[in-house]
């Protein structure tokens, strides 16, 4: 459902309208002559972060990615969300998963009811940014706690849960770097000349927290890397050594065989006749037995 709010002294509206209410998106088409193809992508829920100005029309679209509040599917994932900015007005198009981008602007407009469209939407990007760092953060303690896990046992389910991290970061640092280059396309748009020396301030503040989010999350996913690395490298290792181990008793056990089985044959044979033949087939077997264990540990320390 459609909610307005208006600032600066009544000269601007905030509009926020539910990317899934088609009945008001016809409406907004209508009574603000916003084109179809800025309605398609701020519809759009797989868009990627982009920006786009009409200068005929003087409209700018700023589609952002916002991470998520909750985990999906045991990882943190982002949603594009879409901003309109048209004739001192300025449009946000909410979904489930950003609908608390609402509140974030809500107190922004309280702190300073006199900002302008662009102050309020650069003050909002740069809270959304500041909204990756506490899933990062999590991130990171899960990191450290699955450690301590995979220390004690490397199991199944730590692994997998190794993986949802990964998973997780992949979404956050793909995100933050579209931002980063959303905020940067911006300077060079038509429209950057025609904002004041505060709202450009604004846009690098927005700019300079997206680049740390970036700089947050690539170091959380290197070091998420070099774990996994390490933990595959462990796991490589330890297969290794059982196959090394495997290997060494069927070589063994194989002497056991050949010996027995020669003198097992029916022909005339040394030692057939003696009592203690099969004593002496049994220190055959041991000494090759023997010979073998030194050539293989010569070969292996």
């Amino acid at each position: 459902m459609e909610t307005r709010r208006t600032f600066n002294q009544g000269l601007c509206t905030w509009i926020t309208i539910d990317s899934k209410d088609t009945k008001e998106i016809e409406q907004l088409r209508e009574t603000y002559q916003i084109s179809d193809e800025m309605l398609t992508y701020s519809l759009d829920k797989n868009e990627r972060a982009r920006v786009e100005y009409d200068p005929l029309d003087h409209t700018l679209l700023v589609i952002y990615n916002v991470a998520h509040l909750e985990k999906t599917n045991n990882h943190y994932e982002t949603s594009p969300m879409a901003f309109i900015m048209k004739d001192h007005h300025i449009f946000s198009f909410i979904s489930e998963k950003t609908n608390y981008v609402v509140d974030l602007m809500e107190n922004v407009l309280n702190r300073d009811p006199k900002q302008s469209t662009a102050s309020l939407l650069f003050h909002t990007l740069f809270l959304i940014s500041d909204y990756y760092f506490p899933n990062i953060e999590e991130v990171n303690s899960q990191r450290v706690l699955l450690n301590t896990k995979l220390r004690e046992k490397t199991t199944n389910k730590n692994l997998l849960e190794l993986s949802d991290l990964e998973i997780g970061l992949v979404y956050l640092v793909t995100a933050t770097k579209q931002n980063v280059v959303l905020l940067e396309q911006i300077k060079a748009q038509g429209l950057f000349p025609n904002f004041t020396d505060k709202e450009k301030e604004e846009l690098d503040d927005a700019l300079i927290e997206a680049r740390q989010a970036v700089e947050m999350t690539k170091l959380a996913s290197e070091i998420l890397d070099q774990l996994s690395g390490t933990y595959n490298n462990l796991l490589n290792n330890n297969l290794n050594d059982t196959m090394k181990i495997l290997t060494i008793w069927s070589l063994l056990l194989t002497i056991p065989t050949i010996v027995t089985g020669f003198f097992g044959m029916n022909m005339p044979l040394p030692f057939e006749h003696s009592e203690i033949g099969w004593i002496i087939s049994l220190f055959i077997s041991l000494g090759l037995s023997v010979w073998l264990i030194v050539v293989l540990w010569r070969r292996i320390r």
